[in-house]
């Protein structure tokens, strides 16, 4: 007697398909967020250095000049210097960690050699771009807001317009957030990074009318103030807590928006190029 042969079956047609790929629609969502929460919770991490570190030298800069100034320096603007000078300050300690956010990110990305893994996920350059500078962007309205708070403790803190101080606020974090894209995917090392601080952004910050009004400057220097885009975001920032601007509000917000158009399109080709980042 024979034995049968077992019956063997053919395997069901999902086994024959394989793994699907997953869809994300236009924009991938759920890695943009997840690249967002990781640029986020990464300063949080730190925040001794990220958020609190910045508040002390943002209040040491203004108990100097109080102190420096005391009784020698009247109303400017119409309103007493200390009052004049909280804006400026605080828009300088967004700016300066906005910008610091996204290099250090980047840079550290860059020298552990993990940078080009970046081109792996299923993430666009715009959503690349998007990730990184809403993470910087985040890090400097949270830097202002606990600095703002703190100096009103010292200082009479009050919001003449809101709109243009969270237009300023947002626009000025982001131009310095991808200004700190751009930088990092050019510099192979930190010294860049300090040469692009030291050379470009602190000067632009001091020379931008933070500690002083450019209406006091003589005319040449005057229109030099208003050439630096700086000025622009400090000037419509100060705006919205005293009522009074140095210059064009219109001119600053075109300017505000036209730079930052233009960086994030160079961001976004510089990053669809690979440009230093593929090997």
């Amino acid at each position: 007697m024979l034995l049968e042969k077992p019956l063997i079956r053919a395997p069901a047609a999902r086994d024959q398909t394989g793994p699907r790929v997953r869809q994300f629609g236009v924009v991938n969502w759920i890695g943009l967020w997840t690249l967002y929460l990781r640029e986020v919770r990464r300063f949080l991490k730190v925040s001794m250095q990220t958020i609190v570190a910045p508040v002390v030298t943002t209040l040491l800069f203004l108990a100097i000049f109080l102190l420096a100034l005391s009784g020698q320096r009247g109303a400017v603007a119409g309103v007493p210097y200390v009052e004049f000078l909280a804006p400026g300050l605080i828009m300088m300690a967004m700016m300066q960690n906005a910008f610091a956010n996204t290099t250090s990110s980047l840079m550290v990305a860059k020298l552990q050699g993990s940078l080009p893994d970046l081109l792996m996920p299923p993430l666009s350059a715009a959503e690349l771009t998007c990730g990184f500078a809403l993470g910087g962007v985040t890090r400097g309205l949270m830097v202002g807001l606990v600095v703002g708070v703190a100096m009103a403790l010292a200082v009479h803190v009050e919001i003449y317009d809101w709109g243009l101080v969270l237009f300023h606020a947002v626009a000025a974090s982001l131009l310095l957030s991808v200004l700190g894209i751009i930088a990092s995917l050019w510099a192979e090392k930190f010294d860049h990074i300090a040469a692009v601080t030291n050379f470009l952004v602190m000067p632009l910050s001091f020379l931008s009318g933070t500690f002083y009004s450019v209406e006091r400057l003589p005319a040449p220097f005057h229109f030099i103030a208003e050439l630096n885009p700086f000025f622009y975001m400090i000037d419509g920032f100060r705006y919205g807590f005293i009522g009074h601007a140095d210059g064009s509000l219109t001119a600053g917000v075109v300017v505000l928006v036209v730079i930052n158009i233009a960086l994030l399109a160079l961001t976004h080709r510089l990053i669809a190029r690979g440009y230093k980042i593929k090997a």
